[in-house]
């Protein structure tokens, strides 16, 4: 039988969703707490792959169980998690349904504050320099990557992708006056790997006076490495939103 699982997880203490042996992953140890639960080796398939450090609000995985086993309970489940990986639901789903492969969009959110705050550490970029953005930069930056639809300037190299094609539908920078914080917020059909930190990278870079849009807009247009490219760092990030039909 297989089952959808929603979840949540704070992704400090992990390298990632994906099993990796370098460190300990998300789904590591959600195959960890099954194999408790079904007394056998579980495999977890995720709606995506998430880098080291990286969070999600919203995340959603298949799993596969045998039929004479009774479906694990919520509650049961979230015992054996560790307190940073919260599970929401667990439901029926049908055969052939596949997490990753189905999911039509995703949506991330890129948080950027410009003072230190006990209670955001580790959530939350606190960027040195971000009195001197151009809020209309920022923005233009966003908005440039709306017109193209090869994102190779944004993808970290030996990626091992058969193509750099992504659909984007939202980019854009939201700003919160009162907090002196910064929101970055995309949605596309499928991201490359880094993708999101290089554009968040991109968009200071522009709105700090060290990158033209000129120079963005001739990569994107001729699919070639920015040499000024930065990828912001993971702890910002955020997958906020998986959809599927």
């Amino acid at each position: 039988m297989r089952y959808l699982l929603a979840l949540s997880f704070r992704g400090t203490n992990y390298v990632g969703w994906q099993r990796q042996p370098n460190g300990l992953a998300v789904q590591e140890v959600i195959e960890t707490a099954f194999d408790t639960i079904t007394q056998q080796a579980t495999k977890v398939t995720g709606c995506g792959r998430t880098d080291a450090g990286v969070h999600a609000r919203q995340f959603f995985a298949h799993v596969d169980l045998p039929d004479k086993l009774p479906a694990p309970t919520i509650h049961r489940l979230n015992r054996l998690l560790p307190r940073d990986i919260v599970a929401h639901k667990f439901i029926p789903a049908d055969d052939h349904f596949h997490a990753r492969f189905e999911a039509m969009s995703r949506s991330y959110e890129y948080h950027i504050t410009s003072r230190p705050d006990p209670f955001r550490v580790d959530l939350a970029y606190r960027y040195p320099w971000y009195g001197s953005l151009d809020s209309d930069l920022l923005n233009q930056s966003a908005d440039l990557l709306l017109d193209y639809k090869a994102f190779y300037p944004f993808c970290k190299t030996r990626s091992g992708v058969e193509n750099y094609r992504c659909d984007l539908m939202k980019s854009y920078w939201s700003e919160d006056e009162e907090d002196h914080s910064l929101v970055y917020h995309v949605t596309a059909n499928r991201f490359l790997r880094g993708m999101v930190r290089l554009m968040v990278g991109m968009c200071l870079q522009v709105a700090s006076g060290k990158l033209s849009l000129d120079k963005v807009a001739t990569c994107l247009a001729s699919q070639t490495r920015l040499e000024e490219s930065y990828s912001a760092p993971a702890h910002g990030l955020f997958l906020t939103q998986v959809l599927y039909p």
